[in-house]
């Protein structure tokens, strides 16, 4: 974006600090400096950390049972998955910038981009100190604000002010930025993958400062266009519109533990499409489209039983976040793995070749006339979410995702109450319940 102003345009990155237990604790001020952690489905693996749990020593994507003495040990407050909850309170803070800024492109569930231009721009520093007291007593969550002239450096001084006072300015050129750059590893930048970080350490490429100052062509070379793009942006050249950023992610994976093994395959079946559903409407919510789709069955890792595992992969015809398409391909996945006589333990999908939504290349082969089919589909999507977020999610959904209380569902067991968005878990003044975090 391009200033109209003589101040050069700036960009702020605001993020939320451990989101998920950040939400955890705002109905809970007894979980002030205690650590907290938040579970996957099916309370499986640890997804989220407080900074005391992080101290710990505990890792993000641990299986809770392996650090089960170490929790009851310190006393960790340990929570099921509440995304009614995160979803809710994300939604919440969104607003809350947009109070503030006069434009707001919400990157994920917790990370919002900031443009700001003239007024704003010269006084970046104020408004992003005004940001985090706002948000902070407008939602109860903390945030992290960096600012920089491109999106690359600001979303690296987000990163490195969470290890300081939560505000950090790179200005390109200056010793702090110089300082930062150096210490910061090339697979820590954004837009930077692990595949692409070992290429770039072959090259003697090892940090942000090397790939800034790196020849063009080379980077051509070894990442193409987009390697190029990263290092002009550390450099202080905005070279990515909103288009061009890089995707929140490169894959989503919905896939849980089942409450019980099952042995069908319209139990199987059943659970695969209730995870396409999850994943269509986090595509459509963080405006992308899927090129394909991963199905993955297999029996529990330990015990007696035969084991089994298998994956079978799905290409769409065209990238796609229509609940429909994904169901049907889940479906045609499940045929290729399946066999009776298992008892499986867990199944799941994994969206591959992740676009933004429009921005992908057509098909010859699709008629080029207007699709009053794909509009239906895009109305009926745009509409089952609409629903689903006023009401609550499943209010709406494909009876291919099998019953509510079908005893394959995951467990959530230390599931905190839905405090914001269930009118019957609902805080009451001078209420006393039990509630989970008190232990594993």
């Amino acid at each position: 974006m391009q200033s109209t102003n003589s101040t050069p345009t700036l960009w702020a990155l605001v993020d939320c600090n451990n989101f998920f237990a950040s939400c955890e604790r705002l109905f809970r001020p007894d979980l002030a400096g205690r650590p907290v952690v938040v579970l996957s489905s099916n309370d499986g693996c640890i997804v989220a950390r407080s900074n005391e749990a992080k101290a710990l020593g505990i890792g993000m994507g641990e299986p809770e049972f392996m650090v089960r003495d170490l929790l009851l040990r310190h006393k960790v407050a340990v929570f099921s998955s509440n995304y009614a909850l995160y979803g809710d309170i994300s939604a919440r803070v969104m607003l809350t910038l947009e109070s503030l800024a006069p434009v707001v492109e919400q990157y994920s569930i917790d990370e919002a981009f900031l443009p700001l231009q003239g007024a704003a721009a010269a006084n970046a520093d104020e408004l992003a100190l005004n940001l985090r007291e706002r948000v902070r007593k407008w939602t109860g969550i903390p945030v992290t604000v960096g600012i920089g002239p491109t999106r690359t450096l600001a979303k690296l001084a987000a990163e490195t002010a969470k290890k300081g006072t939560g505000l950090l300015r790179l200005n390109a050129g200056d010793a702090e930025s110089d300082r930062t750059l150096a210490a910061t590893p090339v697979a820590d930048i954004w837009g930077i993958g692990r595949k692409s970080a070992e290429k770039l350490r072959l090259c003697g490429i090892r940090t942000a400062g090397e790939l800034r100052d790196a020849d063009g062509g080379i980077l051509r070379k070894i990442l193409g266009i987009c390697g190029l793009h990263t290092s002009l942006e550390l450099r202080g050249i905005p070279c990515l519109d909103r288009s061009e950023t890089p995707i929140s992610r490169r894959s989503m994976v919905s896939s849980r533990s089942f409450g019980q093994k099952v042995a069908e395959k319209e139990d199987l079946a059943e659970a695969l499409a209730m995870h396409a559903a999850l994943a269509g409407e986090r595509l459509r919510r963080e405006k992308l489209e899927a090129g394909g789709l991963a199905v993955h069955i297999r029996t529990a890792l330990y015990g007696q039983e035969a084991s089994y595992d298998r994956t079978a992969n799905v290409t769409l015809p065209s990238p796609a976040a229509n609940t429909k398409d994904l169901v049907r391909a889940a479906k045609e996945g499940l045929e290729a793995v399946f066999r009776p006589g298992y008892a499986y333990a867990k199944a799941g999908i994994m969206l591959f070749d992740l676009v933004p939504a429009g921005g992908r290349q057509g098909n010859l082969l699709e008629w080029a006339g207007p699709d009053e089919g794909k509009r239906r589909d895009r109305k009926l999507m745009s509409a089952l979410d609409a629903v689903n977020r006023r009401f609550g999610r499943g209010t709406l959904r494909f009876a291919a995702e099998g019953r509510k209380d079908a005893p394959w569902r995951s467990r959530q067991d230390r599931r905190s109450p839905r405090w914001t968005t269930e009118w019957s878990e609902l805080p009451r003044a001078g209420e006393t319940r039990k509630v989970p975090g008190n232990g594993p």
